[in-house]
């Protein structure tokens, strides 16, 4: 097993998903150029280079190894999001949107890690290949973030994920025998309830091309739109009771879909984290039509309707709007705060703390009361009817210290950067949660992250970054002792 200062592996990989990501170029440009729209130009050379680029770097580091060292997989990880990132910002450089990198990159990177915050505005009248090379990146992301999610963190044991690790290689719950096969089913499954997704929209009043960005963006639970105005757009009941079923598809572990597939859609209830999930939706639900009902004296069938979008779209992290949410007074504000930091289960496509790290806390805090209780008892802490390994609780805790302080950090250095309270609190918890819109004027649902000082904007990105790859993944590459052999 090759040495950390062995870069080859490394390299081969990001080659490969550099030549993916140039051929996913190709779309726009061709949409581009049915539309008749210069841009085409634009993604051809974008993609070209690209290309050269992704298979020179295969190429060259092709190797008979095929394993890689824990520590290889950590600069892996966390290199592939930013040089994608690099390099899926160029079409929007040198497109006609007047974007400088920094303003590209802030969002290739929203795209790629499913946040959808954005720095365009007039997105109804961007050219096509950009409305859709957005909705690829999250489409594309979204699938990356699944299989990094099932296949990489649980062997890196960040942030408790190796209690999935537990889980997935127990022989009697064994969905498929390989990682490369688990990822191709699941590849199934994601493209699968993307077109159903489509063909719904489409169904319920989209345009076919407004159906499949919006079908891309939806599942991924990323949030981008073809329009300023999100989802608000329509204004069309069906098409938000639409895109609410699938922001929770997408929310819920991809690994229990194949379960189901083969023991009955009753594996998904059986969950608990599922389970979890579905009871934070309904009191959030109830809370917030019930605030909107007593407080503004909204009719109940619309306070359910604008409650229950606009909340299930921050609990998962897509981000999409149909009202200004920030204009709902005061319970509304936190309530929507504390939704972004939630997010969804664990294998899926969410942002946020995730809610089986909430399960594991609750399972510690309730035996440490127990225990206060009667000090020499036993209490086995359960997850999913099955014992907590030792090392879960410690590194669940560990993760909590540090989005805690990671969050606190970067609303400080928002601050200092001459933003406001209610913009530097939001824009980090939106950022680290990879939620898409903050509170506020300025980059709340009716704004965008356009006005924002430049040294904000690669802030944020790298938080982004940062919530995406849970934390330590990242925060792992400063250490100096990570490096030596």
């Amino acid at each position: 097993m090759g040495s950390v200062k062995d870069f080859r592996p490394i390299f081969f990989v990001i080659g490969v998903l550099l030549t993916t990501v140039a051929l996913a170029m190709l779309l726009p440009a061709i949409a581009d150029g049915i539309a008749g729209n210069r841009d085409w130009r634009v993604f051809l050379a974008a993609a070209m280079f690209t290309l050269f680029i992704g298979v020179a770097m295969a190429l060259v580091n092709r190797t008979g190894e095929a394993n890689l060292s824990i520590k290889q997989a950590f600069i892996l990880t966390t290199f592939s999001w930013i040089i994608i990132s690099a390099f899926a910002a160029l079409p929007f450089v040198f497109s006609d949107l007047g974007l400088s990198y920094g303003d590209a990159y802030f969002e290739a990177m929203s795209g790629l890690t499913t946040t959808g915050s954005t720095v365009i505005i007039g997105l109804d009248d961007a050219p096509p290949g950009i409305l859709l090379w957005r909705a690829l990146l999250q489409w594309l992301g979204g699938i990356g973030i699944i299989v990094t999610a099932i296949a990489i963190l649980p062997m890196l044991n960040v942030g408790g994920m190796q209690l999935f690790r537990a889980e997935s290689s127990d022989q009697s719950e064994r969905v498929l025998p390989r990682t490369a096969q688990l990822a191709g089913a699941i590849f199934l499954v994601y493209l699968a309830l993307t077109v159903i997704n489509a063909i719904a929209y489409w169904l319920a009043g989209m345009t076919a091309f407004q159906a499949i960005c919006h079908g891309m963006t939806t599942i991924a639970t990323g949030g981008y739109s073809t329009s300023d105005r999100s989802l608000g757009l329509f204004d069309n009941p069906a098409i938000e009771a639409i895109a609410i079923v699938f922001m929770i598809l997408g929310s819920l572990p991809f690994v229990l879909y194949l379960q189901a597939v083969r023991g009955g859609a009753k594996r998904l209830w059986r969950d608990t984290q599922v389970r979890w999930f579905m009871g934070i939706i309904l009191v959030s639900l109830l809370a917030l039509s019930g605030w909107l009902w007593l407080s503004s004296g909204m009719a109940v069938d619309d306070a359910v309707r604008y409650a229950a979008f606009n909340s299930i779209s921050i609990l998962t992290g897509t981000g999409y709007s149909s009202a200004d949410f920030g204009s709902w007074g005061s319970f509304a504000l936190p309530a929507f705060t504390v939704l972004m930091f939630i997010g969804g289960c664990t294998g899926g496509t969410t942002g946020g703390i995730k809610v089986f790290r909430f399960q594991v806390l609750y399972a510690t805090a309730r035996v440490q009361i127990h225990q206060l209780i009667q000090p020499h008892g036993v209490f086995p802490m359960k997850y999913n009817h099955r014992p907590i390994p030792e090392t879960v609780p410690g590194a669940v805790m560990g993760f909590f210290f540090l989005f805690v302080v990671s969050f606190a950090v970067l609303a400080m250095a928002l601050s200092l950067m001459g933003l406001d309270y209610i913009t530097s609190i939001s824009g980090a918890a939106t950022a680290l949660a990879n939620v898409g819109p903050g509170l506020g004027p300025i980059i709340g649902p009716t704004g965008t992250f356009q006005s924002l000082p430049e040294a904000a904007k690669w802030l944020l990105s790298f938080a982004m970054l940062l919530g995406r790859l849970e934390l330590f993944t990242v925060l792992i590459l400063i250490v100096p002792t990570f490096w030596r052999d």
